[in-house]
């Protein structure tokens, strides 16, 4: 038995990505000096690192040149003309994108420090594109009606996560690279600490502190062609839902529409955003069929499902026609070269294309977790519809849902969500730990709750199941039957599928039995969580009969504001999702729910 800890910290954030290190940097930046992050990989292999095409920010730096259309070539705006962009502006398309779901009053918070947060980065040296007279350089996205995305070519996350990561080292953040947060305790509503696996010893510790954050990420890896990390198992979700917190929104799960075919991997919006085309197999931009004013920038969810209506009726790309071209030619070498240097080299290493030559085959891809852990604007975690909060525990990022992406995000929103929820977090913990919060004494052992746990993975004794065989059957069941168009009787199958592989799991066990870098171990724990979340996602799915943003139903394909303008609270019972729903936040006099066209 290897040696356990008790380590103890004024705040644990759990996760390194830009939620979680924004929220340590916050933290340390108002004088809280006790500070640990757990990241169950390098920080700065977090997957915030991947967001290629922005941040949103309404800068106003940039508009089209006189009379060429939405779509024409981009000019600055010189000094003293009026700006073409507001964050009003920002807040509607936001809350249009949403599908109406999103709470419009954390997405005007968000919108109107949006600019500040990027002279943050700014004023931290972050390496912005930049326009000739120095400004930031911003491009088109799709669902914006401005030019707001913020970027740095096409690697905008790698550069924002090592700008920040770099200024919490300086504060004296202390990261915990390669630790996996395995269980959090709350007792009586009161968060308590957490434990965790240091991966490379094998020991088990109990962590305490008087805050604990949540900055995990996304869940993605539940279907089998995404555009997410392997480490995107939505740990903190599964974790957060085990110890009695509920989840939000959890159906709303956003499909990008250019991930790399057969793959998942992402070519960057910033490729529609700079000119691109999406072409079906007979040679034609389809999009002015169902967006002919956004035409490739319509927002994400309804590009995909446009997407997949071309496949399904026979006009896909490629040999099996399963597939949709994605053309960039003729933007030509040099802007390619310039604006998507990242694009074109994960289009020839991983589909032998290079996209200045000729098109790549995409396809829908899962993407993005509207839902999660329901949190506030200030990142405080709720327990109930009512609002009341679990005492010492925030969260932020895409693993939380506060909500400003409702049921449909628009891009570049993701990054400014996660820094902006992120830091506000940081200064509500440091608010709390410096109001006299203490460490909370802890029940029982959890430490030997987890040792438990572990070992049953590690009993070879009457195992007969596979871990990743019932991973894979998940995977393939998440993307066939509650996928870009869902229905009752796939989800309901779906449902079933699930029920029946966690009574497989319970028999699954893994053939390495070291303690040191057992992966085999962690992708069984990481299994166990999908297999935990997916249940809540297709029970709140199948239960909500409209169609709305990410969520399309064919059986019920309008959207019905009278019965579903509401949000899923799921609580946790031994049979399953209990589900409720909590109101929508809505200025009824100023952005009353319309019909969504482009």
């Amino acid at each position: 038995m290897i040696e356990s800890r008790v380590i103890e910290h004024d705040i644990i954030v759990v996760g390194a990505g830009l939620a979680g290190t924004w929220a340590a940097l916050s933290a340390g930046q108002q004088g809280v000096a006790n500070i640990g992050v757990l990241s169950k990989i390098h920080p700065l292999r977090s997957h915030s690192g991947a967001a290629q095409g922005g941040i949103a920010a309404a800068l106003g730096n940039v508009r089209p040149v006189a009379g060429t259309g939405p779509r024409g070539p981009l000019e600055p705006v010189p000094a003293g003309d009026e700006p073409p962009d507001s964050w009003e502006l920002h807040m509607f398309d936001t809350i249009k994108g949403s599908d109406w779901l999103g709470d419009q009053a954390a997405i005007e918070l968000m919108v109107k420090e949006a600019p500040e947060m990027i002279l943050a980065y700014e004023h931290m040296g972050c390496v912005f594109s930049r326009l000739p007279d120095g400004r930031i350089a911003q491009r088109r996205f799709g669902g914006h009606s401005a030019p707001r995305a913020n970027y740095a070519a096409d690697y905008t996350g790698h550069v924002l996560l090592h700008t920040i990561h770099e200024q919490a080292l300086r504060h004296g953040v202390r990261f915990y690279s390669e630790w996996y947060c395995m269980d959090l305790i709350v007792e009586d509503n009161i968060c308590r600490g957490v434990v965790a696996l240091d991966i490379r010893t094998g020991a088990l510790h109990l962590m305490r502190a008087k805050a604990v954050f949540f900055g995990t990420g996304g869940y993605g890896r539940a279907w089998k062609i995404t555009s997410n990390a392997a480490a995107n198992t939505g740990d903190g979700v599964a974790i957060a839902y085990n110890a009695g917190v509920p989840l939000m929104d959890m159906e709303f799960v956003q499909f990008h529409p250019t991930g790399l075919y057969g793959k998942g991997i992402l070519m960057s919006e910033a490729c529609r955003g700079e000119g691109g085309y999406l072409v079906n197999r007979e040679g034609r931009r389809f999009m002015e069929d169902y967006a002919a004013d956004k035409m490739e920038l319509a927002p994400r969810d309804l590009v995909s499902r446009s997407e997949q209506i071309e496949i399904d009726e026979g006009r896909g790309t490629g040999a099996d026609g399963q597939g949709i071209d994605l053309d960039m030619t003729h933007l030509g070498r040099e802007k390619i070269m310039t604006r998507l240097p990242q694009v074109r080299e994960l289009a020839m290493n991983f589909a032998g294309v290079d996209i200045i030559e000729g098109p790549v085959p995409i396809q829908p891809t899962a993407h993005y977790s509207m839902g999660g852990i329901p949190a506030t604007v200030d990142g405080q975690v709720i327990a109930d519809a009512a609002g009341t909060p679990v005492v010492g525990f925030y969260a932020a990022g895409e693993c939380a849902c506060v909500s400003v992406h409702g049921a449909n995000r628009l891009g570049t929103n993701s990054l400014l969500g996660a820094s902006l929820f992120g830091r506000r977090a940081g200064t509500a913990m440091a608010a709390f730990v410096q109001d006299g919060a203490g460490l909370h004494p802890v029940s029982g052992d959890p430490v030997a709750r987890n040792q438990a746990r572990i070992a049953g993975f590690m009993d070879g004794g009457g195992k007969k199941e596979s871990v990743g065989q019932v991973g894979a059957e998940l995977k393939e069941t998440m993307t066939r039957q509650c996928g870009v168009f869902r229905n009752a009787e796939e989800m309901g199958k779906a449902l079933e599928k699930i029920k029946r592989l966690q009574q497989r799991f319970g028999q699954a066990g893994i053939m390495d039995k070291s303690r040191r870098f057992n992966t085999d171990l962690l992708g069984a724990i990481e299994t166990e969580h999908l297999l935990t979340f997916s249940e809540v996602i297709v029970a709140s799915g199948l239960a909500r009969t409209e169609s709305r943003g990410a969520h399309y139903r064919v059986d019920f394909p309008k959207r019905d504001d009278q019965e579903w303008l509401k949000h899923t609270m799921a609580h946790k019972a031994s049979d399953g999702p209990i589900l409720s729903y909590k109101p929508v936040h809505i200025f009824t006099d100023r952005y009353p729910p319309q019909e969504r066209k482009y």
